[in-house]
């Protein structure tokens, strides 16, 4: 199997081939893609060397699979020209996921809807997919009603500028600026672009893709989003009213049993989700469960995920192993790539 990495060089495509040599996928030809500055360069994966190829070469190369994060535009341009060859593409950007032609997915909840004829499959948003896990299995037990979530996000989720950004100003390096202000020390409530209804763009987008990959219009969503001075993970604080009453009992139950989550709810004891303990991890840390006093059938909730991971390189690997399993993509090879 022929597997490209679309944007190889960033932030997030080093973190696909991360985790794409720890899931040992049956991949016997990997394809790294890059812009053509950083044709000719060369990665390692398991210990052997690849150069970095052109869009229009990887696409000549026919791969079965090919995960694109390299932004909206390149992925509308360029997503296409590979599906015309036959390969599927797990895009990472937002440039299709409210196309009502494109499933986007999370596996754990929706990739029961995948078929072949799915040659351009959207990544959810980092913020999205770590509500949704958690929110997806408690819908179908109770019904939820409304959502008000506020996100507090790493500057991992902006780039490598963002990151740069912030340890410079922790070492008093004057640097190129990722955000409109200093962001070490500081808390921004600004997330994307501003929109007409005074939400940003990373806002809306928990709005339609939670019902997008929850299959339910009727789901409302107030969110916030917010960028914090942390590397490692996004955090998201959420309330949920539903449609019928729960037990908080039955409701760890259910938490602590669902694919990809991880129940961190012992206040007693001083654990709970955090950054830092989710960075490096694949699964969601949901914790601080507790009853809404102020209203009936409504429940608070933190969830932490690292957003590199399960946010974004994880999610995409995840589809591309569920492809894989259910013959979804033609894959003759049987051996990893030693």
């Amino acid at each position: 199997m022929k597997l490209a990495v679309v944007g190889a060089t960033g932030l997030v495509g080093g973190e696909i081939l991360k985790v794409l040599e720890e899931r040992n996928l049956p991949i016997t030809e990997l394809i790294p893609v890059a812009s053509e500055r950083s044709v000719g360069q060369e990665i390692t994966f398991k210990g052997n060397k690849f150069k970095v190829v052109s869009i229009d070469t990887a696409i000549a190369m026919q791969p079965e699979i090919a995960i694109f994060s390299a932004g909206g535009s390149t992925s509308l341009e360029q997503a296409p020209k590979f599906a015309a060859v036959g390969t599927t593409v797990i895009d990472n950007s937002s440039a299709w996921r409210m196309d009502v032609t494109k499933k986007l997915v999370v596996p754990e909840i929706n990739a029961h809807t995948l078929t072949k004829e799915d040659k351009i499959i959207a990544n959810p948003n980092c913020s999205t997919i770590q509500m949704v896990l958690a929110l997806n299995p408690l819908h179908l037990k109770y019904k939820i009603k409304r959502v008000v979530v506020s996100t507090y996000q790493s500057v991992t989720g902006t780039g490598k500028k963002a990151v740069d950004q912030m340890m410079n100003e922790r070492n008093g390096i004057d640097g190129a600026m990722a955000y409109p202000y200093k962001i070490d020390l500081n808390v921004i409530p600004h997330i994307d672009v501003f929109l007409e209804n005074g939400y940003t763009k990373e806002e809306m987008k928990m709005v339609h893709e939670t019902k997008k990959i929850m299959m339910d219009d009727t789901i409302t969503v107030s969110p916030t989003a917010v960028r914090i001075p942390v590397m490692g993970g996004h955090s998201e604080s959420v309330n949920v009213e539903f449609a019928n009453e729960y037990d908080l009992e039955e409701v760890k139950k259910i938490l602590a049993n669902t694919s990809g989550l991880i129940l961190v709810d012992d206040v007693k004891n001083l654990q709970y989700p955090m950054p830092k303990d989710a960075h490096g991890k694949d699964e969601v840390l949901v914790g601080r469960l507790r009853r809404d006093e102020t209203q009936p059938k409504t429940l608070n909730m933190w969830i932490v995920a690292d957003n590199l991971r399960k946010g974004a390189a994880t999610n995409a690997i995840q589809i591309a192993e569920y492809l894989i399993a259910h013959k979804l993509v033609d894959v003759n090879a049987k051996l990893a790539l030693a």
